[in-house]
């Protein structure tokens, strides 16, 4: 998969997640590491991720997601510099940076879609399980300044809200990380299934 894939191996063998019930392995191989490497991604290959999130489901069909990206470096230094420092020692090694907005209303008729946020939080899983499945990593992020992305990328925050900042790359070199962040390498668990989905009678 990567250069670094022994070293992926041996923390997914050191930490195996379990399910609770049968799912296909996607859902438990995703995971989201701090380690990326700064290898460029393919244009074709990025344009997968967000054709992936095209298709996901929305109220009314509205898809009020906007996906505003850098792959370039000057580009990718105007968008490293909204991400608070505790995400950017290991933030800014990834090729790609992504911010992502929800628009607020409806384009038809201007009210209020109160489920903007469900839909765009649709269309970024979508994105993350097309990442997986080529390979790559994603991780989203709430450690980011939503005044200065506005800013930055022009938006009206009157009409989108900004939701996370998300790196896309290939799988790097844990050892490059800080030793806390090191401590933290490793694919989180779950809460139990009968806490997050109960049968009501």
């Amino acid at each position: 998969m990567t250069r670094n894939f022994g070293k992926l191996a041996d923390i997914m063998e050191s930490f195996m997640r379990t399910p609770h019930a049968r799912v296909d392995p996607l859902f438990i191989e995703r995971w989201s590491p701090r380690a990326i490497s700064s290898e460029p991604i393919p244009p074709d290959v990025l344009a997968s991720l967000f054709e992936a999130a095209r298709w996901a489901p929305s109220s009314s069909n509205e898809q009020p997601w906007l996906f505003m990206y850098a792959d370039q470096p000057a580009a990718l230094e105007k968008y490293r510099s909204i991400l608070v420092e505790q995400n950017r020692v290991w933030a800014d090694k990834a090729p790609v940076l992504i911010v992502i907005f929800a628009r607020r209303n409806f384009v038809r008729n201007g009210q209020p879609n109160r489920l903007y946020a469900f839909d765009t939080g649709a269309a970024w899983m979508s994105l993350a399980m097309q990442a997986h499945k080529l390979g790559l990593f994603v991780h989203a992020m709430a450690g980011f300044s939503q005044e200065k992305a506005y800013e930055l990328f022009r938006v009206d925050q009157n009409q989108y809200e900004a939701m996370a900042a998300i790196v896309v790359g290939k799988y790097g070199d844990p050892a490059l990380l800080s030793p806390a962040l090191r401590e933290r390498e490793k694919p989180s668990d779950r809460k139990p299934l009968s806490e997050v989905a109960v049968r009501v009678s």
